[in-house]
Order: structure tokens, then sequence, then C-alpha cells
């Protein structure tokens, strides 16, 4: 770490009101903030306390003065082949629009309303209007099944959907306005609306009257409409992004404006070391926190370009991210390890069709990076590689570098050190406290939290005191639940989770949904999901089932039959993205003699790796059946 870094992170630990007045200095406030941070209630932080101001204001009209012709947004759609670039005068007029419209159907501070939206512009123009009026909105990844947007639907108690006839994805369509029906058919709360982008791919869509509504036509009736922004109070809340893990529910990780707002402004200048004008690419769909915080938030409050991309990294061909970034001239990118590892199977001379010159560095994140898959990134490219460590519940890197701050040493293999705010260290797994360098612990961070992190659970503040930040016995700190080590310069290293979330291509699962969800087929008694390591996705789920019946299926037709049904279930209730690479039946699943079920084992068998001390398992016969069934697939079986 240079001296430039130390002291710059030092001063943000030891005199912490000063650095954050100085990095507030980054965005437009309507009304100056009180107080820098009230703590007065852990662990619960309020950051710019008295302040107003609007994240949409700061990421759209601040800029209009000087930059109304600027492109705001670079969009490319593979999958339909459309192309647009997008000005912030266009921006501007568009996000108005929207606003209007959703005014005109009730929507008003303090309301939720779901975006269910392919990466297409709309999906922007609706979050930057729902900030415009103190709206709190809730992205839903366009690929969720409709029971995971049901629960979201009910748990935000939204007052409208806004979604489009359909999306695409490797040139399949993707049902989107069906999936909202079945969702609210399945959902307790009632939604007064229902807003569709209509993109001509499905015409057949089903309406209900009165509450189906065509933007289109609704455009056409609000054109040029002023629609002010509402200055909010910093620590209102802009959006909720639910996350997955232990909990059976998904958790609405609820996010602050004047916080949030700061900290990426910051970071664009620090971490990403960009320059207003410049262009940013990030390929994280919005339904992610990257997506939020670097597809559309971070680059338009710095008054960069942005670009949207719809689509997959390897359509039509390999070349097509590198081609975005040469039209683009981008001049940083932001994508995950998993996607690298696909390109990498690639035909190599795809990226090398298109000039990258313009990229300073590209950064990673979302799930661990190796040392090789960021040595052959780097060497293909020619560009510096970053590594980043964060969550949906910091919305911004909690571990990286920041060359905008001073010269950066990569050590590959690690996201680097811990970001300036963030006091982070490897504690004891049971008690909290500290460990000495090179020892494995739990990555942890002193509270208060930094700006821009999670300001609580939405409507469950126990949750967050509990879960998040009552997990050792003798200290009250945020636990991050991912192993890690510090090494003897102070780059950290992150080993795995802690918890029972598997990480499949940055998206996280949790077992505990994937089991509940399982164990809703008919014919199930009872079942284990693992996360098992992969080369390409990180991990994979492998899903191990115990029958109520098993005799009734003991030939390879039944089981085939059974086993298809059960994957269905998952796909239909969790989306695609939580379908298993494998599912195997067994007879037994291997617990404890307290009845715990012995995930490690399972998953160690799974990987081939020494199961460790078995003492406290009851039955032995129930691992030998797990790994009769995993040899049969090595075998073909």
């Amino acid at each position: 770490m240079s001296k430039a870094t130390r002291d710059f992170y030092q001063r943000s630990i030891e005199r912490p009101d000063e650095f954050w007045t100085e990095q507030a200095a980054l965005v437009d406030w309507h009304r100056p903030f009180d107080r820098v941070c009230d703590f007065s209630r852990p662990p619960f932080a309020k950051w710019f306390v008295g302040g107003e101001t609007n994240l949409c204001h700061n990421a759209v009209d601040r800029h209009l003065a000087s930059r109304a012709g600027q492109t705001a947004i670079h969009f490319h759609s593979s999958e339909t082949g459309e192309t647009r670039l997008i000005t912030y005068a266009e921006l501007y007029r568009e996000v108005c629009v929207m606003a209007a419209v959703l005014r005109s159907l009730g929507l008003a501070r303090g309301d939720r309303a779901i975006i269910y939206l392919p990466m297409i512009p709309d999906a922007l123009y609706a979050m930057l209007a729902c900030a415009r009026l103190g709206v709190i909105h809730s992205v839903v990844f366009a690929g969720f099944a409709a029971g995971s947007l049901a629960s979201r639907i009910d748990d935000a108690e939204a007052k409208i959907v806004i979604t489009a006839d359909a999306g695409l994805r490797g040139g399949k369509p993707v049902p989107l306005k069906k999936l909202v029906d079945e969702a609210l058919g399945l959902a307790q709360h009632r939604v007064p609306h229902v807003l569709i982008c209509h993109r001509g791919l499905n015409p057949d869509i089903a309406v209900t009257p009165g509450r189906d509504l065509d933007y289109a036509g609704l455009r056409t009736q609000h054109l040029d409409a002023p629609v002010d922004c509402v200055w909010l109070e910093s620590s209102e809340p802009s959006y909720l992004l639910y996350t997955s893990g232990t909990t059976a529910r998904p958790k609405g990780i609820q996010r602050d404006t004047g916080g949030y707002l700061v900290a990426l402004a910051a970071s664009m200048q620090h971490i990403y070391n960009c320059r207003p004008g410049e262009t940013y690419f990030c390929t994280a769909d919005v339904g992610w926190v990257v997506g939020h915080s670097y597809t559309v938030y971070g680059p338009l409050i710095h008054g960069m370009t942005t670009v949207l991309y719809e689509g997959l990294p390897v359509r039509p061909d390999a070349a097509i991210w590198w081609k975005l970034v040469e039209e683009s001239k981008a001049t940083a990118m932001f994508s995950s390890p998993t996607a690298v590892r696909v390109l990498k199977k690639q035909d190599p001379e795809c990226i090398k069709r298109h000039g990258v010159k313009s990229l300073r560095a590209l950064y990673l994140a979302g799930e661990p990076l190796d040392e090789t898959t960021s040595m052959w990134i780097r060497d293909a490219l020619d560009v510096t590689i970053i590594d980043n460590y964060w969550q949906t519940e910091t919305g911004w890197p909690l571990l990286t570098l920041t060359p905008g701050v001073g010269p950066v040493n990569v050590r590959a293999g690690s996201p680097g050190f811990p970001s300036y705010g963030y006091k982070a260290q490897i504690v004891d797994a049971e008690t909290g406290n500290a460990v000495p360098r090179g020892e494995k612990g739990v990555l942890a961070v002193e509270l208060p939290l930094p700006p821009g992190c999670m300001s609580t659970v939405w409507r469950n503040d126990e949750l967050f005191e509990k879960h998040y930040c009552g997990q050792f016995t003798q200290r009250q700190i945020y636990s991050t639940f991912d192993y890690a080590y510090e090494d003897l310069d102070g780059y950290f290293f992150i080993l795995g989770r802690t918890d029972d979330v598997i990480n499949v291509a940055g998206h996280r699962l949790g077992t505990r949904e994937i089991e509940e969800t399982v164990s809703s087929h008919p014919a199930v008694a009872e079942c284990a999901a693992v996360g098992v390591a992969d080369e390409i996705k990180g991990q994979v789920v492998y899903c191990f089932v115990s029958l109520k019946q098993a005799d009734d299926y003991i030939g390879d037709s039944s089981k085939r039959q059974v086993i298809h049904g059960i994957e269905q279930t998952i796909v239909s209730t969790l989306g695609a993205l939580a379908r298993p690479a494998f599912i195997g039946l067994v007879r037994l699943l291997p617990k404890t003699r307290s009845g715990k079920v012995l995930r490690r084992a399972i998953l160690a068998v799974c990987e081939g790796r020494s199961t460790g001390d078995l003492s406290t398992m009851e039955d032995p016969v129930a691992l030998e059946g797990i790994r009769e069934v995993i040899n049969s697939i090595k075998a073909g079986g």
C-alpha cells in the first residue's frame, strides 16, 4: 500500500467526520446536513443527518447545464440488434415522463414499486423516476420465477409492478408479463397497477382491465410534463434489494439516500479512477447490487456515459464486449470472474479482434477471483485487473485497491485492502476478537458501517441487529459470513462462506430456500443442498434427496421422472438460476446424532476431499450412499 493510500485510509478511520464531509462535497445538497454520523442507537447508523438531497437530481438534473448533449446511456442489445445513444437531455425527458406517469397512478414518497424489467433503457428510466419521486424501488432480476417475485411483492407491499411483455436471453423468450400474472396470483398483497413496457416480443399477452396499463399510451399523455425532484432526508430509503441467505425468506436490504449517494460519488473517483465525460461499462444486470451501483447510479452521478448491454457475453460471439469497449471508448469496465472463465473457453482470437486501448482497468467482483483467471485476462487484454470484494449489504467495495488515490500493486488472488471507511479485520469465528495476520477467521467490520452500506433489513431491525451484528459472543460487529485471512503485507484473501449460502456465478442462493422448495415436492421426505466448486461458475448446486416411498422409484425411468419433477419444482419456484447441476436420490442423509445434516461432509465427498472428523455422525452408511451416487456420476451413470 502506497503512503498516499495509507494516509487516505487512516484519515477516514481516525477523522471520519472530516473525511466524509469532504466526500459529501462531491454531490449536490438541497439542504446541508447538520451532523455527519448519528450512531446513538448501535448497530444502526444514520449518515449526513438532516441533509436533503435526491439521487435522480444528482444523476441527471445537475449535469444538464454542462452535459445535456453528452451521451448518458450507450445501449446495445445483441438480442434484438438495437443500438441507441441517449443523451443526458433525452434521459432527463424520459425520466420525467416516467415519473409523471407514476405520479398519475398515485405513486408518492415512501410507496414501493417493483421493477421487473430486462436490461433496456426503460429499466433505468423506472429506477430514476422512482428516485425522483421518493418512491422506494425494488428491482427484481428478470429471470426469477413467479414464486420469488411474489415473495418480494408481499414483503415490499408494492403499489405497482413495472414490467415488459417479454425479455430475451440467448434468443429465447422470457415471458415476463405471464410471470407477473402468476406472481400476482400467488401473492397475498393486492397490487393496484401493472405498467407494461411493450417491446413487440409478445403481442398476445393477457391483460386485466383496470390493473394492466400500457406505458406507451400513458407516455404520450405526459410528454414534457414537469416533475420536480422530491427532496429526501439523507436517511430516507432509496431502494430495497432482496438477497438470499440462511433465512427462509429473502431479506430486503434497505439502502438510504444520502449515504449511498456520497459513497458512490467517492468510489467513482477513488476506486474506479474515472473522470466525468468518460465511459464506464458494467456488465451486471440491474437486478443485482452491482447493476444498481455501477450500471446505473455511480456512472451517472459522476457525469459519465454508462454502457447498458442486453445479451450474453458470447452472443453473437465472444468479441461482443470488446466491440462495445472499442465503440464506446470505455475507460473502466466491471464484470465477474465467472464471465471471464466463460470467455476463456471461447476462440482466443475474439479477445484480440477489437482495440481496447481506452481501458485503464478491468474490475472483477461477485465471487473469489483465482490467480489463474486473473493472470489470463490481464495478459489477454494487456490491462490492469483489480479485484473487488463486496456484498449486496455493503453497496460498494469493502476490499479493493484505490488507483484514484495512489499507485497500486496488484496481488493476484487478493481483492486488496479494506476500502476507506471500513474498519475491516479478520476475527475469531466464536468471539469476534481479532486474530493474528496469517490466521484464518471471519471477515468482519467494526461499527458503524460507513456510508452506502445497508441501514437495516426492511421492516426487521431485529434481523439486522441479531443476524448481521450479533454473531459473536464478545463483540457487536458486522459479520460478512465469509472466511478470510490477511497476509503479512496486509492483503486480504477470501476463502469461502461460513453460512449456508451458495454462490453460483455471483448470484447468492440460500440452501434453506432450495431445500424448502425441494421438500414441497410430494414425493420428497427430506433433502440437502450444497454448493460444489465449479471451474466456470465458482459453485453449482448439488441436491441429495430422500424419498417418502423410495421403493416406488426403483427403475431408471421412474427415477428420472421424479428427478425431473423435483428440478421443475425448483425452477418454477426459484427460477433457472437455482437449477441444480445434479440431483441424487439417496436412502438416508448423513446426520449428527442430534439430527443436524452434515452438509460439510457431503460437500467434501462431492469435491473429492477428506471428510475430516465424523465422530458425531449417527449412521456412516448414509455418507457411503452419497459417495456411491457421486461415483456413479464420474462413471457416467
